[in-house]
């Protein structure tokens, strides 16, 4: 699992180098399965419920699953999610998400990408054996709450192994309706996925059957990564320059 997941990384590391505007999101999805392939990984989401697309490319308003389109061109300040996922030879899988600029972005638009980035942080803090999952919720609302935004509630994260959707199902947002869910527990392998909103949380899904964006027409963002659960906290798999910023600034906190 580390080992697929650190490839993954190292994609959106080659990928972040490659964005600008004026690139079609086809382009992108190309690019991304041509490194897959250089790195001997298999790409996941092709056909994957009979998905379209390599990765995820969603733009703006767009929350996520959006299609890649030679005729979706990204644009100076636009902002763009990219989900991807891979599988080793080994039959492990890995799936994560980053939020990109297009080129000068607003400072609102930073400031959702930096929010959506400590919804996972901070929910990654609780994250350890022993704690219960709902934790992990918990900590992604009060995030989201702390910057005025809202979080989807129909979509969220989920358990991580030989398939890419296994059980647990993580609440991307909390109420005491939800109560505390399961124990946390050694090994276990989970996606961590906050999808937060500048506007309402209601969405619409368009007549493709799989583009999900905010109802509103608001500016969405989407950030995932992979972790594994020890005894004393969680390993990120999925781990490039922009995880290791985060655990550097984490780590100089305490």
């Amino acid at each position: 699992m580390e080992e697929v997941g650190n490839i993954l990384g190292e994609i959106f590391d080659l990928l972040k180098e490659d964005i600008k505007p004026g690139m079609s999101t086809y382009q992108i999805s190309i690019l991304a399965k041509e490194y897959m392939e250089k790195k001997n990984v298999k790409p996941t989401f092709k056909g994957y419920g009979g998905f379209p697309g390599y990765i995820c490319t969603s733009v703006n308003s767009t929350l996520i699953h959006g299609i890649p389109s030679k005729d979706d061109i990204i644009k100076d300040g636009d902002i763009i999610s990219l989900d991807m996922g891979c599988i080793s030879k080994e039959g492990y899988q890995a799936d994560a998400c980053r939020t990109f600029p297009v080129g000068n972005i607003s400072d609102e638009a930073k400031r959702l990408i930096r929010c959506t980035e400590e919804c996972f942080f901070n929910a990654l803090k609780v994250i350890k054996a022993g704690n219960r999952l709902n934790e992990i919720s918990m900590e992604i609302q009060k995030t989201a709450d702390k910057y005025g935004y809202s979080l989807v509630k129909e979509y969220g994260g989920h358990g991580l192994g030989r398939e890419m959707h296994e059980e647990p199902f993580i609440y991307n947002y909390y109420d005491s309706s939800l109560g505390l869910g399961p124990i946390l527990k050694p090994g276990m392998t989970l996606a961590v996925e906050p999808m937060v909103m500048q506007g309402e949380c209601k969405i619409n899904i368009l007549d493709d059957d799989w583009t999900v964006v905010s109802k509103d027409g608001k500016l969405t963002c989407h950030y995932e990564n992979d972790i594994i659960v020890t005894e004393t906290g969680a390993i990120i798999t999925s781990v490039d320059s922009n995880v290791r910023t985060h655990l550097k600034e984490m780590e100089e906190c305490r």
